[in-house]
This record gives C-alpha cells, sequence and structure tokens, in this order.
C-alpha cells in the first residue's frame, strides 16, 4: 500500500500491520527515506541507524506471523519512533547534544528503551537537543540548529526540538523527549503536535542523562491524543531501581479514551502574568474555552498568583541541579559548552545553599496550593507558550526564548501532568498549543479532555507544506 507519512498516525499505521495490511519493514523503509530527504533541510536527527531499525521491522514481522494471539500485548509492534539524544542507548551513540558526550556509547538501554523494545517498536535513531537540554531552543552549537518544519527560520522548541520536528514531518510516528521546564511541551506546541509530561516518577529516568535529578520528567510526543497515550502506556510503571520512581498502578488511559466530559470542572487560567501572551495565543485560548463549554464542561476563569514565582524557582533549581552533575566538567573545561549554556550553569553554581533551601520551600509550598485548585477543578487550562516560534537568529529571538517556560515550567516545579496539544494558527502559519493540567497521577483524565478536545476542533489535521 501507499504510504503518506505526512498524514499517517501511529495508532492507524498500528492497526493495519496488526491486520497485515501494512509491513513494518516497508514502514521503516518510507521513515528512513523521510529523514534522508528532510533531515538535512531540519537538523532533527543527530544519529540514525538504518540497519538496526530494519532488523527491528524484520523482527516485528516475524512476531506478527508467529503470535497473532498475543499482538494486543505488543503495544508498538512495527511502528517506528524516535528517541531524544539523551535517553542512552546500549551500542549507539548518547550525545546529550555536548561535546563531552560526543564518542559516549552506553553499554545499556535506558530503562525505557528496554520497555519500546518489549513492545516491538522499531527505533531509528536519536534526534537533536539543546545542549545538555539546559535550554529551549534546540540552537545546538555542536550540532547545528533543528529548524521548525513550518519555517525552518524559526526554533522548534527545546530543549526536544529533534524529536518535535521528527514527529510532525512524519520522520517517525513518535518520539520520547525529556521535560525539567517545558522540554515536550514546548517544542510539540511551537511545532503542532501533542506532547505529555506525565507525573513526577511515573516514568523512570533510568538510563537518561540527568539535567536536574528533582525535575526531570520523561514523556511522549506524537501526532494525536491517541498515540501519546499508546506510547505513554508502553512507557510507564514503576522501576525500583530508579530512585525517584513510584509504585502507583498507571491505569487503562485507552479504554476510556474516548468518554464523554461533561460536567468536568474547568479552570481556565487568567490574570495579568497569563493575559501577557502575544494577543494570538491569548485569543487561541479563550477560542479553546468556548470548545470546552460547547462539550458541556463547566468552565471558569481563574486567576493563579504564584505561576510567576513558581516558573522563577524551577529555573533556579534547574540550574542549579544541572551545575552540581556537570561540575567537573565546568572545572575542567568549561570552554566545551556553549555560551548561553555555561553562562546557565555558573548561574547554578553561584546559587548559595540558603536560596537554594528556599527554593525547595516554594516547591512544597506551590504543591499544596495545587492540590487546593484540584479539589475544586478536574482540569487547568492555559497557553502552552506565551508567544509563538521565535526566529533562530538574532538578538531578539534569544530575548523571546527566556519567555518559553512561563507557563510550562511551573508544571515540572509541581510534578503534576501537562498535556499539550494543538489549538489554532497565528495569521503567519505558526502553531499553537494549549496546555492541559491535572492533579497527580491523573493522566487517564487529562488524556480523555485533551482527546475531547482534538476530536473538536481541526487543528491537529494540520501539517507542515515540505
Amino acid at each position: 500500500m501507499e504510504i503518506n507519512l505526512s498524514t499517517l498516525t501511529l495508532s492507524f499505521a498500528l492497526e493495519l500491520i496488526r491486520r497485515g495490511e501494512l509491513s513494518p519493514r516497508a514502514l521503516a523503509q518510507a521513515c528512513l527515506g523521510r529523514i534522508e530527504h528532510l533531515n538535512p533541510r531540519l537538523n532533527a536527527f543527530l544519529t540514525v541507524i538504518p540497519e538496526s531499525a530494519l532488523q527491528q521491522a524484520e523482527q516485528a514481522e516475524m512476531l506478527l506471523g508467529r503470535s497473532p494471539a498475543n499482538l494486543d500485548k505488543l503495544e508498538l509492534l512495527g511502528i517506528p519512533l524516535a528517541l531524544k539524544d539523551l535517553i542512552e542507548t546500549a551500542g549507539i551513540r548518547t550525545t546529550a547534544g555536548s561535546l563531552f558526550f560526543k564518542d559516549y556509547i552506553p553499554g545499556e538501554d535506558a530503562r525505557v528503551v528496554l520497555k519500546l523494545k518489549q513492545s516491538a517498536a522499531v527505533l531509528l535513531g536519536k534526534t537533536n537537543t539543546h545542549e545538555i537540554a539546559l535550554g529551549v531552543t534546540t540552537n545546538n552549537p555542536h550540532f547545528g540548529p533543528c529548524r521548525n518544519p513550518w519555517n525552518p527560520a524559526r526554533i522548534p522548541g527545546g530543549s526536544s526540538g529533534g524529536s518535535a520536528v521528527a514527529v510532525a514531518t512524519g520522520m517517525c510516528l513518535g518520539a520520547l523527549g525529556t521535560d525539567t521546564g517545558g522540554s515536550i511541551r514546548i517544542p510539540a506546541a511551537l511545532c503542532g503536535v501533542v506532547g505529555l509530561k506525565p507525573t513526577y516518577g511515573r516514568v523512570s529516568l533510568r538510563g537518561v542523562i540527568p539535567l536536574s535529578w528533582n525535575l526531570d520528567h520523561i514523556g511522549p510526543i506524537a501526532r494525536t491524543v491517541e498515540d501519546a497515550a499508546r506510547l505513554f502506556t508502553a512507557i510507564a510503571g514503576f522501576d525500583p531501581h530508579d530512585p525517584v520512581s513510584e509504585e502507583l498502578p498507571v491505569g487503562d488511559c485507552l479504554s476510556g479514551l474516548h468518554g464523554d466530559i461533561r460536567g468536568l470542572r474547568v479552570a481556565l487560567a487568567s490574570g495579568d502574568y497569563v493575559e501577557a501572551a502575544d494577543p494570538e495565543v491569548s485569543a487561541a485560548l479563550i477560542e479553546a474555552g468556548r470548545t470546552f463549554k460547547q462539550l458541556g464542561t463547566v468552565l471558569e476563569k481563574v486567576e493563579i498568583p504564584w505561576l510567576e514565582a513558581a516558573a522563577g524557582a524551577n529555573r533556579q533549581m534547574t540550574q542549579a541541579d544541572a551545575s552540581a552533575y556537570h561540575r567537573q566538567r565546568l572545572a575542567e573545561h568549561p570552554e566545551w559548552f556553549g555560551e548561553d549554556v555555561r553562562e546557565r550553569l555558573r548561574a547554578g553554581a553561584a546559587l548559595t545553599a540558603p536560596e537554594y533551601s528556599l527554593v525547595r520551600r516554594t516547591q512544597s509550598e506551590l504543591k499544596r496550593a495545587l492540590e487546593g485548585l484540584f479539589e475544586k477543578y478536574d482540569i487547568l487550562i492555559l497557553p502552552t507558550t506565551p508567544i509563538p516560534a521565535p526566529e533562530i537568529d538574532g538578538t531578539q529571538a534569544i530575548e523571546a526564548a527566556r519567555q518559553l517556560t512561563r507557563f510550562t515550567a511551573p508544571f515540572n516545579l509541581t510534578g503534576v501532568p501537562a498535556l499539550t496539544v494543538p489549538c489554532g494558527s497565528t495569521q503567519s502559519g505558526l502553531p499553537i498549543g494549549l496546555q492541559i493540567v491535572s492533579k497527580p497521577w491523573a493522566e487517564a483524565k487529562l488524556l480523555q479532555a485533551g482527546q475531547a478536545f482534538e476530536q473538536a476542533t481541526e487543528w491537529h489535521t494540520r501539517h507542515p507544506d515540505l
């Protein structure tokens, strides 16, 4: 059959594979061809592994023939995926977008990679990232900038920029990213796809090069909410060897995905901090609120006064934790870091112990404040980013990039699950993302709300013209 990677979703491809109407090998070959065609322009992948990918695709075909009764257990059978180049892969280099790791070949797979392999996925390679994940542009000084497929003169967001670009362009059908201050949700929003940051401790971080031990999350980037739900289901779960992993049941995020959300209590974030967003972003948020009302939810505007404090505390903790992890590298070869990353690491190293203690106290207080919010509301909606994708070059781009974590970082500090879905477009054709947030461990409810919104709109059907 003809494979249209501009529109093919993970869920539909999986259905075709299970029915024997689509060959995993043909699908992998099509994605590899797409990478060969588009990657020189967009620089989404740093490492491509075609031989390994085709071998995995052939193994998927063998499983398809041998185990027809167990296909539901192979959650991602034959699906081509990509991994942010912060996630360790046995025998395949993992650079973290850094000169320090440019030749690093891990001896073991990260826990999430093992789970993807157990699901019979096909891994295509490793995607571009902001250096050591400490930034949101994916303008990497060592491996080259990753470019937004909607306008290659603009950033894709970061730090999981390569993963978002790969998904948005059909180079793969899903990808994993990491998120410490918005690094899944920001690029997903700026590239017009779906990104999920699960609850802190829901997905194992073992085998992922850390940025902040206290704030890092790993999650899926996909074309649709259902695709994200499938990827999340495959990677979530308790890992006794990860000190922050929580032993709580994941539940079934797929069976109730298409359920009715009438009566859902929705808080629409308001106030000066939120309303300082770009006018086109603010208009998209208001329209999203109308859509939720049409879906039968109970919508109420709510001012969230602590968002700014949460974003600031998240920034300080990220930089301090990163400077702790990279302290020896910063001391021995500071020149090996890009200028922006080096400045952030030095700022983190300069944070005093009393200042860090106050940040941790802020974190505890704001977690409790959010608990109070979710006693009254089921979900919170607000923009994912306050602006559309800025340009790659120029001083204005640097200033704009500093704004991008404004609405995402608070939910890393508090550890609650957050989802971004496409909700609009600027007059110049750049995507706008809606962020949906819920209480800890409520990914199923979050995904159900995102699915209902997605199906009530057409934004997820838009694709960059390549």
